[in-house]
């Protein structure tokens, strides 16, 4: 459900299919981030789940997190990912 705001961690989690634990995780290592609401409470871009799939197909494939993160660098921070045809 997405909040007023963005997505809360929790969201996130469910809608991409990976544990509160795994966005966070991601977060630590640069690929994905959040901003803090009034609360002090993460919010996430809705963009931030196209991200989190394109980090587990590249880790299904065998890259290693650390290109991952490289290869993220590229990508707008809030702009939604496309691929162009």
């Amino acid at each position: 459900m997405k909040r007023r705001g963005g997505l809360t961690v929790g969201d996130v989690a469910e809608r991409s299919g990976i544990a509160v634990s795994a966005v966070h995780f991601y977060e630590r290592r640069g690929l994905i981030a959040s901003v803090r609401n009034d609360a002090n409470h993460r919010r996430y871009s809705p963009t931030v789940l196209r991200k989190i799939a394109i980090i587990q197909v590249a880790q299904r494939a065998g890259i290693p997190l650390r290109e991952i993160a490289e290869a993220m660098d590229f990508l707008p921070p809030e702009e939604k990912v496309t691929v162009k045809h």
